[in-house]
């Protein structure tokens, strides 16, 4: 009688464990709280895509983290001044920066002294985005396909004038890149920012522009200018009639990125909790959807992946930006 009354206890014991089994997985799965708030800091004025992403991350990362999370907008010096005000946060802060190829791949190739190391002053925590290049004609030369461009390019090199948002920026390395795709030396013409580079193209003052797809793609949908080629190795998921550079005949891709970045002091533990906080962030499909909308792909990855694709992208990127003898 006891040994059937202990089987059955053991069985209704069974039964409530397996009931609570979700809640108690769900509490072991739950993010913990961080000890105060934390500030994502962003290298350029609101409005641009690196804040908008920021934004969208912030918002579902606070419930997830049980803290506030803010945007802290510190533009100047191309995103270097905010390097150097993160570099300086304090080993108890709570900050991460939002940091892209320009800031930490370029800068600290070209300037002698840009005020900071990316390797012993910062800790990679996670991609969160990754965007193309691409290379847009204006309604002036009336051209539709890219391999039309290359033969009016080779035809007329002198044609080969490419405008870039800013000399020193990624598109205008990725210019380069082209021209050497072509077998034509393009003239790089550098404006301040995309918003005037667009508007000499629609106007037509210029004849060629690269810039990341998500500053071309709206004039590309409102007709004013023509993308003809994305730098993707794949088409873009919001731009699905768009060659990549390959598909029209140039055997070159090219990507740029966002990634967080954590000050060097920051302890290990606290940078692993940030980091699978955001891992878990990327994978929510209403985030993936809202940046889709911007034009942007979002990415979900580990730190290490992380740490992985900075060096990868190193390796493609610096012997480009040194070939090019730019000094700023």
């Amino acid at each position: 009688m006891s040994a059937f009354f202990s089987r059955r206890k053991l069985m209704a014991w069974g039964v409530a464990l397996a009931a609570c089994a979700p809640a108690m997985h769900a509490a072991q799965a739950q993010t913990p709280a961080l000890d105060g708030p934390l500030t994502l800091v962003v290298g350029y004025a609101p409005g641009g895509s690196t804040d908008r992403m920021a934004r969208l991350i912030a918002e579902r990362l606070a419930p997830k983290l049980g803290v506030k999370v803010s945007v802290e907008n510190r533009p100047g010096e191309g995103g270097r001044l905010a390097a150097k005000e993160v570099k300086r946060a304090p080993a108890g802060q709570n900050v991460l920066m939002l940091g892209n190829p320009a800031v930490m791949v370029v800068a600290p190739l070209v300037f002698k002294d840009a005020g900071y190391d990316p390797d012993k002053d910062f800790v990679p925590v996670s991609q969160v985005s990754s965007y193309d290049f691409a290379l847009a004609v204006g309604n002036k030369l009336q051209l539709d396909r890219a391999m039309f461009l290359v033969g009016r390019l080779w035809a007329h090199p002198e044609e080969a004038v490419f405008g870039v948002p800013a000399t020193g920026s990624l598109p205008h390395f990725f210019g380069l890149m082209v021209g050497d795709a072509l077998s034509v030396q393009p003239q790089i013409k550098g404006y301040g920012g995309s918003a005037p580079l667009s508007a000499d193209l629609i106007g037509g003052n210029l004849p060629i522009a690269i810039d990341t797809l998500d500053s071309l793609m709206a004039q590309h949908v409102a007709g004013k200018v023509r993308i003809l080629a994305v730098s993707g190795k794949k088409r873009a998921s919001f731009a699905p009639n768009i060659p990549t550079f390959r598909e029209a005949g140039m055997k070159i891709d090219a990507d740029g990125w966002n990634t967080f970045f954590a000050p060097s002091t920051m302890a290990p533990a606290k940078v692993q909790l940030l980091a699978g906080a955001i891992h878990d962030v990327m994978k929510d499909p209403g985030l993936q959807k809202a940046a889709d909308a911007l034009y942007i792909t979002s990415v979900v990855s580990t730190a290490a992946e992380t740490a992985q694709m900075l060096k990868a992208y190193r390796q493609q990127w610096e012997p480009v930006v040194r070939r090019s003898g730019f000094q700023p």
